[in-house]
Parts: C-alpha cells; structure tokens; sequence
C-alpha cells in the first residue's frame, strides 16, 4: 500500500519509498532533559508515535531512535543563552546528573500515560562523546572546520545546500535567528562542533578532546546518534517546525558534509501546540505540563484525542475549554464502544470480508499524510453500521486502537457521585458514639457508610474515607 507524507525538504506530499524494503529507519528529536515536558512538546511525540504505528499498521518493520540531551544545551540553537542544564541544576539545588536522570524519568511516565510507544533505542548524549568526537575529526580532514578562541566551528560557506530544508536565503535565516555577533565566526550562522572555551567558565559536564577540555554543540549529537543507529541513509526524520531553520539545517550541513551523500530522505515536522498568547514555552517559566491536566480533571488521554483530531502539520490552539469539549467527545466515543462490547455474542460468525473494507478504508487515512482525523470518521462509521454484527464491531475497533492508542477496549467505570458532606456529617457521628461508648451505633454508621461504597479508614492520625 502506498504510503504519503509531505516532505519539508520537497514542500510536497511524497509517496514513501524506503532505503529497505519492507523496513523504516525512523529518528525523532528527544528531549532536552532539565525541566518536565510541557504538552506543547507531548504533542510533538503524539504525533510521531501515531507515525509510527501507522507505518507499522500498514506492514513495515520500524526502528525508531531518539536522542535524550543530557549534556548542556544553550537555550537558543544559535550557540548562546544559559545553559539549559545548568539553569535546572541551579534552580532545583542538585547535581546536573541528578536532573538530567529525574527529568527523563519523569518525561517517559509521561509518554507511558499517553500511550506514547517508547522508541527501540534511545540514546543519551552523554554516553555517546567519543561517537561525537569521531564525527568533527571526519568534519575536519574533509576540511569543513575551523578553530577560533579554542572553539571548533562549522563553516556553513564550504556547504553548498546549506539553505535547503528551510527554503530561505542566508540573509533571512539570519534575520530570523536573532543571532548575537560572534567575532570568532566567520559567517554568523556558522555553529560550534565543540566548546572549550564557552562564556561557562565552571561548565561541570566536560570531556577531553583532541581540542581540549570541553563539550560538544547541541547539532552534533543527532547527526552523530543516528547514523550510529540507523546507518548513513536514513528514511525519516521528524521533530517540530521551530527546528527548520537551525537544528535540522545544521544537522543536513553537518552529516552531508561528513558522508559526501543525502543523509535523509523525509523530513516531517509537526505544527506547534499555541495557547491564546502564543507558543508555549519553558523559557517563560509559565507552560503546562500532563500533571497539570490530570489536577484539572482531564485524562492524559483525553489530551492525545484532543491532538489526534487535528492534523499534524496545523496549528493546534490550546484552551481548557477546548480540552473540555475533547474530553466530553472522547468519553462519548468510549461510551458508545462500552455498549457494543457489553452486548458481544460469541454464537455469531465474524464476516472477514466486511472487515477487510473498513480496514482497508482506514489505511487508506492513515497513509495519506498521516489522517488520522478521517481515520475517527471510519471509526466512527464502524460504530453506526447496522451491518455489522457487535463481534465484528469490536475486532475492527481493536484493530484501529493500534494506532489510535486510546484504550478503546477497556470499558471505563462510571464516576461514582459522592455526597461528601454527608459522609463527613456520618463520621463526625461515629466519632462522637464511639466516644460516648455507643458502639451499637457506631457500627450501623459504619454500615451505612458500607452500602454507599465508602470505607472507613482508622489510623493514629484520624478517621478518614475512600471509594471502596
């Protein structure tokens, strides 16, 4: 089955032909692991996990590699700002390593509520410094270095393409990278492979080098990590569209440069998730995060059906009230699916020839650019056919969840309205009966409590409740 994406680089839909039949060497840019993932980011990583599970659904065999950044990384791609893992260091009292451990913890539970497949490799800068250092020596016999304030550059002047992925000439990517003047750059979107001389003068993650004491640039880690994994010709590379004009074009200028041939062939960026004051942002010290969504009331996925309604390439504006509606339609949806699964009648025959047209129906979504929005449609039309029997609604419904990967099957259990007042009232009661030594009552209080579902929990701290 043919299989289409746009392609940033060819601004078309292309049909997806793979280095390896059958196979898809997939990278994805991970997180930069000093503070929580907020949902801007998750939605990211929404979209190249339903990516994934489309391709795979449609019969490739995918190898999925992400990088984790746990070395410093400035807060601007442009080589300037604070460091992103020294500013969390410093903010939270502990070690860098400390942080950089706790925050990519803390960013794969949150990929494990969203139903976020985690990828086959996942690899941290850290633990790959010599795979870096034997990059920027290939970079320098091929001559696309040079060293200035014991810095090693990269000389963006001695790469042809250098423009090709964000379409732009070098006076605009320069103008819309608001970049600080270097005086040790030649051109001044020239990047650094490797600092030993940065404004960080106690910088604590350093490594020796050929160059001296230091650390590598926030490019070269992706360039390097994915053609360790994933070999010299890689198939798609995904991330959002702020990585365009300076991370994505760097890693082109770099790993071309290195490998003298095209390095990828699909660059697939997903649009940014905006609030109405626009792009969410860590820097601002003001974003959300799925722990916040689940102390409003939401589900983590009712935050993934939010993101699937809508395609990946638009802009997706962020409200609670939007959520909401979300929320009540994604609950309607498990709703509706919870009736056709109580109602299953194992006598009845399953016709595999009906199930090969809404599955075929739902590929069909799947492959072009990624539809999932439509894919709700056939999913949709599944639940209202009069035709099918609620055994064969229920396989083609588990046959979509594998790439929706909303829990479709798993029949949620009504909310449980609870007069807390009334509880509170009964407990205050039994506290003072079993003071007064009225244990007759007591007991009937605890009974009565008993027949509403309320358990009575008695500690040295108190008396307290929960749902039973």
């Amino acid at each position: 089955m043919a299989f289409y994406l746009y392609n940033t680089l060819s601004r078309e839909k292309d049909e997806f032909t793979p280095v390896k039949t059958g196979k898809v060497g997939l990278y994805t840019c991970g997180p930069t692991v000093y503070n929580y993932a907020h949902i801007g980011n998750l939605r990211t990583y929404i979209f190249e996990d339903a990516l994934k599970k489309s391709l795979e659904y449609i019969g490739y065999k995918v190898k999925h590699v992400m990088n984790v950044t746990d070395v410093g990384h400035l807060q601007s791609d442009s080589d300037e700002g604070e460091d992103k893992m020294a500013l969390g260091a410093s903010r939270e009292k502990k070690t860098v390593w400390e942080i950089a451990k706790f925050y990519e913890d803390a960013f794969f539970e949150d990929c494990k509520k969203l139903n976020i497949k985690r990828p086959n490799v996942v690899c941290r800068a850290t633990e790959h410094i010599e795979d870096m250092i034997k990059f920027i020596q290939k970079l320098e016999e091929k001559g696309y270095t040079y060293e200035a304030n014991g810095n090693v550059y990269f000389e963006i002047d001695k790469f042809k393409d250098y423009t090709k992925l964000a379409n732009l000439s070098i006076d605009e990517l320069e103008a819309g990278s608001r970049i600080e003047i270097d005086p040790n750059k030649k051109n001044p979107l020239d990047f650094v492979l490797w600092f030993t001389n940065s404004k960080f003068s106690n910088q604590i993650m350093q490594w020796d080098s050929p160059w001296g004491r230091g650390f590598p640039g926030w490019h070269l880690e992706c360039s390097a990590m994915s053609i360790k994994y994933l070999g010299e010709n890689i198939d798609i590379h995904c991330g959002g569209i702020d990585h365009i004009p300076v991370h994505h074009t760097n890693e082109i200028a770099q790993s071309e440069a290195a490998l003298g041939h095209k390095w990828v062939n699909y660059w697939v960026h997903g649009e940014f998730l905006v609030l109405d004051g626009g792009k969410m942002s860590k820097s601002s010290g003001d974003f959300l995060t799925v722990s916040r969504l689940v102390e409003e009331g939401f589900s983590p996925l009712d935050y993934r059906y939010f993101c699937l309604q809508s395609r990946y390439r638009k802009q997706l504006v962020f409200s609670f009230e939007s959520l909401d509606d979300a929320r009540k339609g994604y609950r309607a949806l498990k709703k509706k699916i919870a009736t056709i699964i109580s109602n299953v009648d194992n006598n009845l025959p399953i016709d595999n020839s009906k199930l090969e047209i809404y599955i075929e129906k739902f590929k069909d979504q799947i492959s072009d650019d990624l539809n999932i929005a439509n894919a709700f449609t056939v999913l949709n039309e599944v639940i209202k056919d009069a035709n099918l029997n609620n055994n064969e609604k229920t396989s083609l419904i588990e046959e979509f969840d594998k790439v929706l990967s909303l829990d479709l099957m798993i029949i949620d259990k009504e909310p449980v309205n609870v007069d807390e007042e009334l509880i509170n009232r009964l407990l205050e009661e039994r506290n003072e009966a079993r003071k007064s030594k009225n244990y007759g009552r007591a007991d009937e209080i605890r009974n009565e409590l008993l027949n509403m579902n309320i358990e009575i929990l008695d500690t040295k701290e108190g008396t307290t409740w929960r749902l039973k």
